[in-house]
């Protein structure tokens, strides 16, 4: 008889405090749980059809959602075949789609998913997809084949579109502004009575007895309106469930204004979990609190302004300095987190060497870009022997010829090690320009190299200082690596690990 492996005592513990935090959240332990991140409320969108924008509107939707740190976010492009064992794992639907109704399965799961205690967030044209219009296309048209309605969807949602009378319609596009008249409900409390949206305005929807009303906008006769006040948002239990409705959100411009970005937020994470944390405004320029703040530093070598493109996405606040003279005039130890350097510079006053010493004594970041290796050579060895590691020579000296570089060199990089910055990485295969013959410390980790008889081997590294974290990147010269998805997450990897946000 075979003897049975018992499992270490820890990995049990951990086993069972999973399971029961799935079940504190209502949610059934599943195998497929490893695939989202921990505690996260999780999300699916469903879009794929829309008389709207949705190669535009879904990205954006699900981007405001990650950057919450709140939410992991799926998206499902062919709803239609979906059951209820696709479902299983989420908390929340999220529908941006206007089209063709997905059949008796799917939408039996769908009913079955919001009744059972799960949340939906409907967003714009969305309420009107599966009611008594039926809008597709480019413009505001009815098909040539009827469907017949969905009419428990209508009733999850709230309401839908019909031809009247009244008719359901909406004037010209402009600015209002959206009142709350349920100051109390979770999605509302806390923010401002009113916020301004830029956007359609839907006037006369049929609202179903299950909608409860929680905003209003006055829709002026002079843009084409009703004389009234219309519902703008609104909430439905369905079932355990519930249903946050919001009329806004006709094109990315509107999604972008503040009020229909935090209102749909909020919405989410009621609609998921009856509750909001969130807080009352939430710009399309906001934050994480834990968001590093760098100082890009240029100047003294030209490069492509794909460069910029690098810091995109929400991840960084940042700002740039033109040249070391300026990101170094004061002390900066108080403003930002990590240095990002891309800059030539052959030499600073006593000032400036004093206020990047002082920053980098501090246990601050440095995240050395590509020709950055060559700065403050030979003047100032403390900085390329202790804090870079290496450096690039510029001219012959008595000890050392000059390095040299080449353009357009097809690159095979392989990582070395194991490293936090490389670890999502892994093998890249670009064009870049490489160098040869400069000096590399001893002391320094080497994280990434090639074999590329043009390159001296080493292309990234660890310097050997250790009040800091401080990491070189010798690759990067034009848009062929700015532009490239593995050196994009490299740097982005490099600024968060020099700054202490990765480990």
């Amino acid at each position: 008889m075979r003897k049975l492996l018992s499992a270490p005592a820890g990995l049990i513990s951990f086993c069972l405090a999973a399971v029961i935090l799935l079940i504190a959240c209502g949610r059934e332990p599943d195998n497929r749980d490893t695939f989202f991140h921990k505690e996260a409320i999780r999300v699916l969108i469903l879009s794929g059809r829309n008389n709207h924008e949705w190669r535009k509107s879904t990205p954006f939707l699900k981007d405001r959602l990650l950057e919450t740190g709140l939410f992991d976010v799926r998206i499902e492009e062919e709803p239609a075949g979906i059951t209820a064992n696709t479902l299983a794992p989420y908390d929340l639907l999220v529908i941006d789609y206007c089209g063709p109704r997905w059949g008796a399965v799917t939408e039996k799961a769908v009913e079955d998913f919001v009744s059972s205690g799960k949340g939906l967030v409907a967003v714009h044209g969305a309420n009107y997809t599966f009611g008594e219009l039926e809008l597709l296309g480019d413009n505001h048209v009815r098909t040539g084949i009827r469907e017949m309605p969905w009419d428990e969807y209508v009733i999850m949602v709230g309401g839908t579109w019909v031809e009247g009378p009244p008719k359901t319609a909406h004037g010209e596009r402009h600015s209002f502004k959206v009142r709350f008249t349920d100051r109390e409900h979770p999605v509302a409390a806390g923010m401002a009575e009113s916020f301004i949206a830029t956007d359609e305005l839907y006037g006369n929807p049929k609202l179903m007895g299950s909608a409860k009303v929680i905003a209003t906008a006055f829709s002026d006769t002079a843009t084409g309106g009703t004389g009234k006040d219309e519902p703008m948002l609104w909430t439905v239990n369905y079932g355990k469930g519930r249903t946050f409705y919001t009329a806004l959100g006709h094109n990315l411009a509107a999604m972008s204004e503040s009020g229909f970005i935090t209102t749909f937020l909020r919405g989410c994470e009621w609609a998921a979990t009856g509750k909001v944390t969130l807080p009352p405004e939430i710009s399309y320029y906001s934050r994480q609190p834990d968001t590093p703040r760098a100082l890009v530093v240029t100047g003294g070598h030209d490069y492509q302004s794909e460069f910029y493109s690098l810091f995109e996405g929400g991840w960084l606040t940042w700002d740039h300095a033109v040249s070391s003279t300026e990101a170094f005039a004061k002390d900066i130890r108080e403003s930002y987190d990590v240095l990002v350097l891309y800059d030539l510079s052959r030499e600073l006053d006593d000032k400036g060497k004093q206020n990047l010493r002082d920053f980098v004594e501090s246990g601050k970041g440095v995240v050395i870009l590509h020709h950055a290796i060559a700065d403050y050579t030979p003047s100032w060895p403390w900085w390329y022997e202790e804090v870079v590691g290496g450096r690039y020579i510029l001219e012959a000296e008595k000890e050392h010829s000059a390095s040299t570089y080449l353009h357009d060199v097809e690159l095979f990089v392989k990582p070395v090690g194991r490293h936090p910055v490389t670890a999502a990485v892994g093998a890249m295969h670009l064009r870049d320009e490489t160098y040869k013959g400069m000096w590399i410390s001893p002391g320094v980790n080497v994280i990434l190299s090639t074999d590329e008889v043009t390159s001296d081997g080493p292309l990234a590294w660890i310097s050997p200082w250790e009040k800091s974290r401080v990491i070189y990147i010798q690759l990067g010269h034009d848009r062929q690596a700015f532009l490239y998805p593995g050196y994009r997450e490299l740097v982005k990897r490099a600024v968060l690990w020099s700054a202490g946000r990765l480990e």
